[in-house]
């Protein structure tokens, strides 16, 4: 089954190339291309993909807010932001409003591709300088009340890697271990702590 994939871009010679990277590369499919939030609300749902790009500064309303609509409406849909810049408000906002994860629009199409796989398995691929901008941030807050204590060792190494910003292949690298593997322990990572984002874990491994 090709991972199916719905585009909401203002920029009309993007969303078109975006649609034709998609649209050849084997095992996925192109639902939809979308010029508007408005437009995508009503259409997405209909749609039902498996991935949704989300530019983050479209006309009228704004990514971030049509995600927050949107999410109720597909819940098993996630959402990958695009964005030409970085700024960690629009992070924050976006993954608070339900996206998965945040790229930017200068990303190559491999990398693109291998965002939309990586985060059709759960993952949460962001760029790494928009991860450290991420976990700067929690870095300044404060001490939270949920501990990590009842990780494993193994879990522990992971959820350090998650928080350098490490993607899936990376840490499986580091560690030595299979992409699979890595996959295993985040699943028993945020089901110990009772998140279901990286972002989420990356948060609570920093403030322990």
């Amino acid at each position: 089954m090709p991972i199916t994939v719905s585009i909401v871009e203002d920029n009309d010679q993007l969303r078109a190339t975006l649609a034709r990277v998609i649209g050849r590369a084997e095992g996925f499919q192109c639902l939809g291309q979308h010029a508007s939030a408005e437009e995508a609300l009503l259409a997405i749902p209909k749609e039902r993909p498996n991935v949704v790009l989300m530019d983050i500064n479209l006309p009228g309303m704004n990514g971030v807010e049509c995600v927050r609509q949107l999410k109720p409406l597909v819940p098993e849909t996630l959402v990958l932001m695009l964005t030409a810049y970085e700024d960690t408000d629009n992070i924050f906002n976006s993954l608070a409003a339900g996206a998965s994860g945040y790229l930017l629009k200068r990303t190559t199409s491999a990398e693109l591709l291998a965002a939309i796989r990586d985060v059709q398995k759960g993952g949460s691929p962001m760029t790494t300088h928009i991860a450290r901008k991420v976990v700067q941030s929690f870095q300044k807050a404060g001490p939270s009340p949920q501990p990590t204590e009842n990780l494993s060792q193994r879990e522990q190494e992971v959820l350090d890697c998650l928080s350098q910003g490490l993607i899936y292949k990376e840490i499986a690298e580091k560690l030595g271990i299979s992409y699979e593997t890595v996959h295993t322990y985040i699943r028993r990572i945020y089901e110990k702590l009772q998140v279901r984002t990286r972002t989420e874990a990356v948060a609570k491994f920093l403030r322990r």
